[in-house]
This record gives structure tokens, C-alpha cells and sequence, in this order.
């Protein structure tokens, strides 16, 4: 797996993510199921300092996921491990979201990374629907959060593909929204960073694509037509003569 040479010491506010350098951030991942279960090591992986937030920080399984973390990895409650951290991953069922992160504290100026999802399963035919209509899992984050940076990344795979992109038999690639570019930015330097190939699509308005390209993504694994997301750069047109 691909990985960047990160720089340490960098503060938040001059965070710059270049084609080939990353930095160096305190990353709170909220909750320690499936996705922060995969994403806290591979951030540790990359040089950030990573605190998780359990509910349950002194369980077994907890202080598994810690050991298996590394690199000073620890775990405390949800409410202090986002206490001094650059980036917030709110790892936790997308359904519970808004009430975590409005649970969480003064999030002002720090980015939330919003890898949820809300799918409605309930439907005659056997096809999900988004579970937010009209709207976004994301926006009500950041409206739960309103001075913090929100964006919208790693929803649209499983959380398999993102410890392992290469078991996809190609390149992967993880759609970015969010209204601040820098943020965005930076989460692509995460993305880059594990192996995988990162897409900004813009503000967070766009949030709710990126949702609903979940919900086609589940119902096509559902009906037995599984993939995963590559969005082909298309080529720089040749210079004119």
C-alpha cells in the first residue's frame, strides 16, 4: 500500500497538502466499531497522533483496538478525546451523528470528517432509499456544528476497501465535499495517503450525492452487481499548436 512521508509540527491553520507531502495532525476518531476500527490505524500509520472516543474507553475490545493502533495511540471518552485534536471523525452510526457531535463540545475551527450514512431499508421493493430527503446527513452536522469545517468523505465504500484498496482489483476512489477548500484538502491527504485516489467535488451542498451514491452502491451489492467507485481523471487536453 501506497503510503506519504508526512511532516511533523505543522499547526492546523498552515496545514498545505501538496501532490506528494502530508502533515502531521491529533486525530480524534469517535467511536470504534467497523470504520474506526479501519481508519484510526491507518492514520496512525501515516504519523498522526490518534485518540479514540468510546463510550466504553476501558473495555477489552477498546484497548485491543488501541494495541493494535500503535504509534501512542490511546483511548479516553468521546467528550475529552476531541479536546485539543485538529480532525474529528465521527465514526459512529449516521442515524446518532447530530446528537454526538452536539454532545461533543465546542467544535469551532477544527474539521469533522462525516464518513455516515442514513439509508432507508424499509421500502416494498427491496431497493434502499436515502435516508435524509432532501438534504444531508452532513449539512445537519455542520449545522450541529456550525464553526467547525465539515466534509463529506470515505461514505461511498466499504470499510474493507479502505484498509485494503488493492483487493479491488483496481483504483478506488473517494468522492470530498465540504465548504472550506483547505479542509478539503486535507482529508484528500488522508485519502491519498492510505492507497486510495481522492475527488473534490466542491462545497457541502453536495453532500447529499454523495449520499445517495451510497444508497446505489449498497442497493447494487444488495442485487448481486457489487463495485466500487473509480472516477477516471480524464486526460489534459494536448497543447495547441
Amino acid at each position: 500500500m501506497k503510503r506519504i512521508t508526512l511532516a511533523a509540527g505543522l499547526a492546523l491553520p498552515l496545514l498545505i497538502v501538496a501532490a506528494n507531502t502530508a502533515f502531521a495532525a491529533k486525530i480524534a476518531v469517535i467511536g470504534t466499531g467497523n470504520v474506526g476500527a479501519a481508519l484510526g490505524p491507518e492514520f496512525a500509520a501515516l504519523g498522526h497522533t490518534i485518540v479514540y472516543g468510546s463510550r466504553t474507553p476501558t473495555e477489552q475490545d477498546v484497548k485491543d483496538l488501541v494495541a493494535k493502533t500503535g504509534h501512542g495511540a490511546t483511548a479516553t471518552t468521546q467528550a475529552e478525546a476531541v479536546k485539543g485534536a485538529d480532525i474529528v471523525v465521527l465514526a459512529v452510526p449516521g442515524n446518532l451523528a447530530v446528537d454526538i457531535t452536539k454532545s461533543l463540545g465546542d467544535l469551532s475551527g477544527k474539521i469533522i470528517l462525516d464518513p455516515t450514512n442514513v439509508v432507508n431499508r424499509n421500502t416494498p421493493d427491496g431497493y434502499a432509499n436515502h435516508g435524509v430527503p432532501g438534504g444531508s446527513n452532513a449539512e445537519l452536522i455542520q449545522a450541529a456544528a456550525p464553526n467547525a469545517k465539515v466534509v463529506k468523505a470515505f461514505n461511498t465504500l466499504n470499510w474493507s476497501k479502505m484498509v485494503d484498496p488493492q483487493s479491488s482489483g483496481g483504483p478506488v476512489s473517494i468522492p470530498i465535499v465540504g465548504d472550506d477548500a483547505a479542509a478539503r484538502a486535507t482529508v484528500a491527504g488522508l485519502v491519498k495517503g492510505m492507497g486510495l485516489e481522492p475527488v473534490d467535488l466542491g462545497p457541502l451542498r453536495y453532500a447529499n450525492t454523495l449520499e445517495e451514491m451510497l444508497v446505489i452502491w449498497a442497493n447494487a451489492r444488495g442485487h448481486n452487481a457489487a463495485f466500487n467507485y473509480y472516477l477516471r481523471p480524464e486526460p489534459a487536453a494536448a497543447p495547441s499548436r
